[in-house]
């Protein structure tokens, strides 16, 4: 590539843990696998590392892109490189893809060595905290004692937040883009429905799918539908696709008339073909159990009282499922430990 800001080719690397990793629900993993990409360099001090967490679809691809792949840019590209406001002449920046996940890391569809088979419903269910715990290991094994800043936005950004609260003493900067410190209901009620146009996918076979050799695509396909509405406003659908006929005319069909249903098909069907099912009921049951404050009396300040870390806190007015509104009870939680929060 010719762009003097890439990262250029990157290579992924795997990490091995044979440690057993305890999960918040009490199940063990005896050993497992991170799959992560790095940029830039570490410095003699091993104070320059920064962490970018994912969120629900991403991996640790964050940067640069493939050898042979040009197209396949990192998901933050614009964020790092040279020149750029993570800049890799002078941050390490590590990108991992979490515990649970399907892009390398141990997972659902990774082999059990116990059984010989893929793990599928037998793998735990994990939360934001077992994240961070594996996480930390990760940055023990690459002897980074403390990150310069932590950060990601939606589910990576609550990372950002367990990494502030439960290991203060190894983050200076917490960067939390379109957070809330819990979910809504509201919120809650989409992940279950997206949960279930899976789990009730005739090809879905109680989360042991790989082994009838099927994916439940229908599933995968409709979870994605309804999560794309929800990350769009009904101002920024409008604005996007209005009411726009792809054919210019009425159909009287119950096929795609409007651009709006031909974009979330073609969202669902790209989707389906790379995403585990069971990756996807995991990481939306992270989303729903994350709660800082519950271990705190229900107290968002109380939880954040330990916490030493700066915070810059981003929201979007668009963002309906993350309102700006979610992000100023973190701020206020914050301040109400007079903490450096911007």
């Amino acid at each position: 590539m010719s762009d003097p800001q890439s990262v250029g080719a990157v290579q992924p690397q795997v990490m091995r843990f044979d440690d057993p990793l305890k999960f918040r629900s009490g199940a063990v993993l005896d050993s497992y696998e991170l799959m992560l990409e790095t940029y830039g360099a570490l410095n003699a001090r091993r104070s320059n590392a920064v962490l970018v967490c994912h969120a629900l679809n991403a991996s640790h691809h964050v940067a640069g892109y493939y050898e042979g792949e040009p197209k396949n840019i990192g998901w933050w590209d614009n964020m790092i490189g040279p020149g750029k406001p993570l800049d890799t002449e002078k941050f390490f920046v590590v990108g991992v893809n979490n515990v649970g996940g399907c892009f390398g890391s141990t997972g659902p569809a990774s082999t059990n060595r116990k059984t010989g088979k893929p793990y599928g419903s037998a793998f735990p269910v994990v939360t934001v905290e077992d994240w961070v715990n594996a996480q930390a290991r990760l940055a023990d094994r690459l002897g980074i004692g403390s990150f310069a800043a932590v950060m990601g936005g939606s589910l990576g950004a609550m990372q950002a937040l367990d990494w502030a609260i439960r290991y203060p003493k190894r983050i200076r900067n917490a960067i939390v883009v379109a957070a809330a410190p819990k979910l809504s209901a509201q919120n809650i009620a989409f992940n279950e429905v997206a949960r279930q146009a899976i789990t009730t996918d005739p090809d879905f076979h109680g989360g042991d799918f790989y082994q009838h050799g099927v994916v439940p695509r229908r599933g995968l396909r409709l979870a994605r539908m309804i999560g794309h509405i929800t990350y769009l406003s009904d101002d920024a659908m409008m604005e996007r696709f209005g009411r726009s006929l792809r054919s210019g005319a009425l159909g009287f069909t119950f096929d795609v008339d409007f651009e709006v249903e031909s974009y979330l098909r073609h969202q669902g069907d790209k989707f389906a073909e790379y995403f585990d099912a069971n990756t996807y009921l995991l990481i939306t049951r992270a989303l729903d159990y994350f709660d800082p404050a519950q271990d705190h009396g229900g107290s968002l300040s109380r939880a954040f009282a330990n916490a030493l870390a700066r915070f810059l806190v981003i929201s979007f007015t668009s963002d309906w499922r993350f309102s700006a509104s979610r992000s100023r009870e973190i701020v206020k939680a914050l301040l109400d430990n007079e903490r450096d929060v911007a």
